[in-house]
């Protein structure tokens, strides 16, 4: 059995230290929010937060975050910086197809709290790895600006 706190709360898991994190967050726990692309950590559609940073659940061994905090995109209206970017995501209609989205959001939120008022370098460099093969990148750089617009005047 292994403890994984997870989204908040704590989950006793029937498997082996070496199981990717993405099998025990969808399969076990039943988080299903985050998406399996390339298995590989080279699209980023299963971006979680471990310890607030971003993270590729398809190669990382649930063994390697026990007693550490995993956040998935099924949690994130729960955290403010997660809904202002949620809400810029459906403000800018970022989404066409919507599979990689989640890791997107992730990776957006994780930047925004590290970072409320990057630069479009800063965007780009924080975003790489994750892929859309809808191609709606300037709509996600977009997002990421106004969630940081909102982010400044929610602060003044």
């Amino acid at each position: 059995m292994i403890t994984l706190k997870l989204n908040g709360q704590d989950h006793q898991l029937d498997v082996t230290e070496d199981m990717p994190l993405l099998w025990a967050i969808r399969d076990v726990a039943g988080y299903n929010g985050t998406k399996f692309g390339c298995g590989m950590g080279l699209c980023g559609a299963c971006t979680i937060h471990i310890d607030g940073l971003p993270a590729r659940s398809c190669i990382t061994p649930i063994g390697s975050v026990v007693g550490q905090d995993v956040r998935t995109i099924d949690n994130l209206h729960a955290d403010p910086v997660g809904q202002i970017v949620q809400q810029a995501w459906l403000d800018t209609a970022v989404a066409q197809c919507g599979f990689c989205q989640g890791g997107q959001i992730m990776s957006a939120t994780a930047l925004l709290k590290t970072n409320p008022n990057p630069s479009d370098e800063q965007i780009e460099e924080a975003m790489v790895g994750n892929i859309c093969r809808c191609g709606t990148y300037n709509r996600i750089k977009t997002a990421i600006r106004q969630a940081s617009t909102h982010l400044k005047e929610a602060k003044a």
